[in-house]
């Protein structure tokens, strides 16, 4: 994948002109938005500081789905908007009334869960006229909690991301990324000011191995501890994906749920684990899920990309908005898992308790040297 094959757009959007805000709204299918969004608010990302943000709020940058827009909404600093939005930059003199070509505004984003970059999307949604001229994005990897004094030290080195490069208004702005590292946060810059309406942030979560260790037995399919989907049978109403957020399923549309069946066939999602593992009990939650869950549910495991499937859960009954669980005869060693729902319908979480093998852990920890951990 080469930045060169992403969509680019420049330049301002027309006013709004009444009707569906969205319908001019410039996008693309970028070819990484299926990988897992490391600043997701629920794997606990969070936008921890910024020079500016006189219009509108940091925090809304991660707000999950589109930004809405209100052409009546308005405050006593003027138009509210569904952004970051930070207020116009100005010269040192009468003089001198334009900004320099280095006057920027930035905020400071921890991702929810540390990991390697493939692709960034800065949404300037509703954004029309007062949209950044250019956006640059850095990456950084620090251990711990650091406070946005921390990151902003002198002595911290920065990985430039996303090159400044022009954005245009109301238009998903999205940015391949090639840094085969491990970053726990970013540097969102605008240049020189402006409002950005939504950051995504798309890639593969890269845990700390030694974290993982102490815990000893956790959940290996989880996002936040390397888990990650690698295929569906379908993703119509709601992504995969979602089976492996943290907590529980909250509504209907924060689980797996496909389109119904009109053949004999049967749906299935098929997971990556953390790492080689030993899995001893399983949960199949149905939260949320009433008139649509699954009837049935199987799983079935192979350790290693090309080993034989074997089945660990026969065909069992599933019941609406119930949590199921199952204590395994005994560990099962496996790198991937396969769940399959009869016929179809959907799950909204499935949890993988057990440990890393000593192999699993060896190779992970090799991984997390290799990404600069």
């Amino acid at each position: 994948m080469t930045d060169a094959a992403i969509p680019r757009f420049t330049g301002d959007a027309s006013p709004y002109a009444g009707g569906d805000p969205y319908a001019d709204h410039r996008t693309a299918d970028f070819p990484f938005t299926h990988l897992v969004d490391l600043a997701d608010r629920r794997l606990g990302a969070g936008v921890i500081a910024a020079n500016d943000e006189f219009f509108a709020e940091r925090e809304n940058l991660l707000k999950p789905g589109p930004a809405v827009f209100d052409p009546e909404h308005f405050g006593h600093k003027g138009k509210i908007m569904d952004g970051w939005e930070t207020r116009r930059r100005r010269g040192v003199s009468a003089a001198e009334p334009h900004p320099t070509p280095d006057d920027h505004d930035w905020a400071l984003v921890r991702l929810g869960a540390p990991g390697v970059i493939r692709g960034i999307v800065l949404d300037t949604a509703h954004f029309r006229g007062n949209y950044p001229q250019a956006v640059s994005v850095e990456g950084v990897s620090l251990p711990g909690s650091p406070s946005p004094e921390d990151l902003l030290a002198p002595d911290v080195k920065w990985t430039t991301l996303v090159p400044r490069t022009p954005v245009g208004g109301h238009a998903a702005n999205g940015f391949a990324v090639d840094a085969e590292q491990r970053f726990t946060h970013l540097r969102i810059n605008q240049h020189p000011d402006g409002g950005i309406a939504r950051l995504r942030v798309y890639g593969e979560v890269a845990p700390d191995p030694a974290w993982l260790t102490a815990l000893g037995t956790f959940d290996l399919a989880a996002l936040e501890n390397g888990g990650q989907v690698e295929d569906a049978s379908d993703r119509f109403y709601s992504p995969a994906t979602n089976t492996i957020q943290p907590g529980r399923s909250r509504k209907m549309d924060d689980g797996w749920e496909t389109r119904r069946r009109r053949d004999r066939g049967n749906d299935w999602i098929r997971y990556r684990l953390a790492a080689q593992s030993e899995i001893r009990a399983v949960e199949i939650d149905t939260a949320y899920l009433k008139g649509n869950s699954a009837g049935w549910a199987a799983l079935s495991v192979r350790d290693g990309e090309d080993g034989d499937w074997s089945e660990v859960l026969p065909r069992t009954r599933l019941q609406p908005d119930t949590n199921h669980r199952f204590v395994l005869d005994g560990p099962v060693r496996a790198s991937h898992v396969r769940i399959d729902i009869f016929p179809d319908g959907g799950i909204s979480r499935l949890r993988l308790y057990g440990c890393l093998t000593d192999e699993g852990a060896t190779g992970l920890a090799a991984r997390h040297r290799e990404l600069g951990g």
